[in-house]
């Protein structure tokens, strides 16, 4: 190693003393002399060096290998990637289409079933009004003809009343105190007869109101069946088919 310092300091003295060439840089060195010492300094120099260096150009092509055989992965692994994601996106794709498929169903399903469910309830509520209205116009009927017949038993019980006041009286118009007693008697059955009217038609507008309010609660409790149901369908879209309240017979 000493010879090759020793070559290049040899160099240095060669080139600095070297002629010049005009307007430029460079300069005129002996050849020859600058030859002999670089082959000097090749002979001077280790074989170790030469060795690193084939370890360094061998580190460089497998350095360069490895970089096209990353690159290659890379790529491949990009190109996998890429199918992938577009295999997922296909199939999500896939998926979303069939759920909303299926939840369109089941939308179009829900509201087939919630305006079956409120014709239904709409025809028991009409079924019910009707019964309920027949009902009433039965009660109504008997009722007053309940109270035709009492009106009519009063009208005959006061007629006769009077009537046999009135012949009592006759009979006994020479008498005050029977004739007092016969005009006592005869107001008693006339109020007894009216009291007796008053009673029966309290209790018929008593059995009447009482069929009405019941009926009144029967088209409520319907009402509010139908509401709710109504209320679920346009709060939820579907609604709880099965806990819903039952129609048809609801007394």
């Amino acid at each position: 190693m000493y010879r090759v310092f020793e070559a290049l300091d040899e160099l240095v003295v060669i080139v600095e003393e070297s002629r010049g060439v005009p307007m430029t840089a460079g300069c005129v060195v002996p050849r020859g002399d600058v030859l002999d010492l670089l082959d000097d300094i090749k002979e001077a120099l280790p074989p170790e060096l030469d060795d690193a260096q084939d370890v360094l150009d061998r580190r460089d092509g497998m350095l360069g290998e490895a970089r096209e055989n990353a690159d290659h992965l890379v790529g491949r692994a990009n190109e996998h990637a890429e199918s992938t994601l577009a295999d997922a996106r296909e199939q999500a794709d896939r998926m979303v289409a069939d759920a909303k498929d299926q939840a369109d169903r089941m939308v179009e399903d829900a509201r087939a079933h919630a305006a079956e469910l409120v014709a239904t309830a709409e025809a028991d509520a009409d079924r019910t009004v009707e019964a309920g209205r027949r009902e009433y116009e039965a009660a109504t009927g008997r009722a007053h003809a309940d109270a035709d017949r009492i009106m009519e038993a009063g009208n005959a019980s006061y007629e006769r009343a009077i009537a046999e006041g009135a012949a009592e009286q006759q009979r006994l118009v020479s008498q005050s105190e029977v004739v007092q007693s016969a005009h006592a008697e005869s107001a008693r059955l006339v109020d007894e007869a009216h009291e007796e009217t008053e009673r029966l038609r309290g209790e018929c507008d008593v059995y009447v109101d009482t069929k009405l309010g019941e009926f009144e609660d029967l088209l409520s409790g319907t009402l509010r069946s139908v509401g709710r149901g109504r209320q679920q369908l346009r709060s939820t879209g579907q609604p709880d088919f099965g806990a819903g309240p039952r129609y048809g017979n609801a007394r």
